[in-house]
């Protein structure tokens, strides 16, 4: 045995932790886009990553763990919609919002992680709570934060619902004609529906 190999057995050097941490990562994203959450083990992750399956273990601790972890990341260009309400006139958030979310899932780099993860959320209920949670904490309240009214939450739930429902039936789906229909068409549509729901009555 190498010494390459005996260290990819136990706990990396320091100076190997954030590479191997990020390896990891990588391999999960790939093994939960391909085969779905129950269909993916530990085992496999750290096999596809070239690590012992202890060391999945080590860094992110359970499957789920991993899964939210891998997620996190695939999912952060869509924790910036909060973003693009910042100091923009209260009349306009609908449509910015409306914009940024497809715009998001219009990128072949950020649509194949979204589509897995949803993929995932639909078929286990584990994978859906984990799902949930990320987007309850980082998203939604977060969108919240930006809507000064008393039921800020509700409005911000009733907006992503709005934006999910859509997603989902364009880009996951594909029901006709919302899979091929333009998409300044579907903004124009979509964007006063989710106005309404941050800001209306």
């Amino acid at each position: 045995m190498t010494g390459a190999t005996a260290r990819r057995r136990g706990r990396p050097p320091r100076a190997e932790s954030a590479d191997t941490r990020e390896r990891i990562l990588a391999a999960a994203r790939e093994e939960f886009s391909e085969r779905g959450y129950e269909k993916t083990s530990v085992r496999g992750i750290a096999k596809a990553a070239g690590v012992d399956p202890a060391l999945v273990h080590h860094y992110f601790g359970t499957k789920e763990q991993v899964f939210e972890a891998a997620i996190e990341v695939a999912f952060a260009p869509a924790l910036n919609a909060p973003t693009a309400l910042t100091d923009s006139p209260s009349d306009e958030v609908g449509e910015r919002l409306t914009r940024f979310i497809f715009g998001v899932w219009e990128s072949p780099a950020t649509r194949v992680p979204l589509l897995a993860i949803l993929r995932s959320a639909v078929n286990n209920d584990t994978a859906a709570a984990v799902f949930r949670r990320l987007v309850a904490s980082q998203l939604l309240r977060r969108i919240a934060a930006q809507v000064d009214l008393p039921d800020a939450e509700l409005r911000a739930e009733l907006a992503a619902a709005q934006l999910v429902g859509c997603a989902m039936l364009r880009y996951v789906i594909k029901v006709e004609p919302m899979a091929s229909a333009d998409l300044e068409q579907i903004i124009a549509r979509v964007a006063p529906v989710v106005q309404g729901h941050l800001t209306g009555p």
